[in-house]
C-alpha cells in the first residue's frame, strides 16, 4: 500500500492536514524535526511519526523507499515574515538549500509527486485585488522570496525531471479544528486572531493595532482569512488532482472576502461577549493595505472553495480552543507552526 509523506506534519496547518487525511483512512507517514512542532499534534494513533528533518536526505531516501510513499505533502518551513528580515540565511537553508534536498531526494527514490505549503506572500505588493495566479510575484522579504524560489525550482524540476506538482499559495490562515482538539499557537505568536484572544484573556496585555489611515474603509488594513480546515481540504483534492493525472496546478487559496483589522476585532467581541484591549501604533514598513485572493482557478481546476466564509464562525473555532486549553481540558498547547 502507498502512503503519503507529510512534512512539518505536527505543525498548525500541517497537522490537521494530517488529521485530515487520515480520518479519510489515507496512509500517513509525519515527518518532522519538532523544532516548532509538537508530536502531541498527530491525534489519530494509525499515523506513523518520524523525527527527522528534510535536510537529512538519506532519511528521506530510506523513508519513501521504506513505506512506498507515492506523494509529499510539504508543510516543513519557517514563516516569522519580521524574523527572515533580520535572519535571511536561516530561512534561505531551510526554506530553499533544504527543501532541494528535499526534492533530490524523492526524485532519487522515485516519488514524483509534491504538494507544495507557498503563501501570497510572494506577491508582495499587489498591484491589483482580488490577486489571481497570473499576479506578478516579487517578494518582499526573505520569508516570500524563499517560498518564491523553491516554486521556481519545482516548476524547473518538472520540466527536466517530470516531476508532478501542485503549489498552494496561502492567503491568511486561521482558526483551529471544530471540536477544539487542536489549534493555533505560534511561538512567538504573530497572528491577528490568537492576538486578540490572548489579549480578550489577559494573556497579553493588548492588541495592538498597526497604522489606522491606510486606503480602506475604516483605515486598517484588509486580509482574507482562510479557515485551517479549508485549507487541509484542499491539500486533499490537489493530491487527488495529481493522481487523476491533471497536473501540474498553481492555485490560490483564500475565500474571496477580506475583513479590516477593526472588523476582526469586533467580530472576536461579538464572539467572546468581551472587550478587546488595544492600541494604535504606527505603520509596519511593508504590510500592503488590502489582500485578498482571487480563488476562482482553485473551484474551476479542483472543484475546491472555502467553507468557512462567515468570520464570526472562524473565530469561535479559534475561540473554542482558546477556552477549552485554558479550562485544562487539554494538558498543554499544542503547537507552533
Amino acid at each position: 500500500m502507498s502512503a503519503i509523506l507529510v512534512t512539518g506534519g505536527a505543525g498548525y496547518i500541517g497537522s490537521h492536514a494530517v488529521r485530515a487525511l487520515a480520518n479519510l483512512n489515507y496512509k500517513v507517514i509525519v515527518l518532522d524535526n519538532l523544532v516548532y512542532g509538537h508530536k502531541q499534534a498527530i491525534v489519530n494513533t494509525d499515523v506513523t511519526f518520524i523525527e527527522g528533518d528534510i535536510s537529512d536526505k538519506e532519511l528521506i531516501l530510506t523513508t519513501i523507499r521504506f513505506y512506498n510513499i507515492e506523494a509529499v505533502m510539504h508543510f516543513a518551513a519557517f514563516a516569522y515574515v519580521g524574523e527572515s528580515v533580520l535572519d535571511p540565511s536561516k530561512y534561505y537553508n531551510n526554506n530553499l538549500a533544504s527543501g532541494i534536498i528535499l526534492l533530490d531526494a524523492m526524485l532519487e527514490a522515485g516519488c514524483k509527486r509534491i504538494i507544495f505549503s507557498s503563501t501570497c506572500a510572494s506577491y508582495g505588493i499587489p498591484v491589483y485585488v482580488p490577486i489571481d495566479e497570473q499576479h506578478p510575484q516579487n517578494p518582499i522579504n526573505p520569508y516570500g522570496a524563499s517560498k518564491w524560489m523553491l516554486e521556481r525550482i519545482i516548476k524547473d524540476y518538472h520540466h527536466a525531471y517530470n516531476l508532478d506538482y501542485a503549489i498552494l499559495r496561502y492567503f491568511n490562515a486561521s482558526g483551529c479544528s471544530t471540536d477544539g482538539l487542536i489549534g493555533e499557537d505560534h511561538d512567538p505568536e504573530t497572528h491577528l486572531i490568537p492576538l486578540i484572544l490572548k489579549a480578550i484573556t489577559g494573556e497579553r496585555s493588548a492588541i495592538t493595532v498597526f497604522g489606522t489611515d491606510y486606503e480602506t474603509p475604516d483605515g486598517t488594513c484588509i486580509r482574507d482569512y482562510i479557515h485551517v480546515e479549508d485549507l487541509a481540504d484542499a491539500h486533499i483534492k490537489a493530491y487527488e488532482y495529481l493522481l487523476s493525472g491533471k497536473g501540474p496546478l498553481i492555485c490560490n487559496l483564500g475565500t474571496g472576502a477580506g475583513f479590516s483589522v477593526n472588523e476582526i476585532i469586533q467580530a472576536a467581541e461579538k464572539v467572546t461577549r468581551k472587550k478587546v484591549p488595544v492600541i494604535y501604533g504606527e505603520k509596519r514598513a511593508g504590510d500592503p493595505a488590502i489582500l485578498i485572493a482571487n480563488t476562482s482557478k482553485a473551484f474551476s481546476e479542483m472543484a475546491w472553495k472555502a467553507n468557512y466564509t462567515n468570520i464570526e464562525e472562524i473565530i469561535a473555532t479559534a475561540w473554542k480552543w482558546e477556552t477549552n486549553e485554558r479550562n485544562g481540558k487539554y494538558r498543554k498547547r499544542l503547537f507552533s507552526l
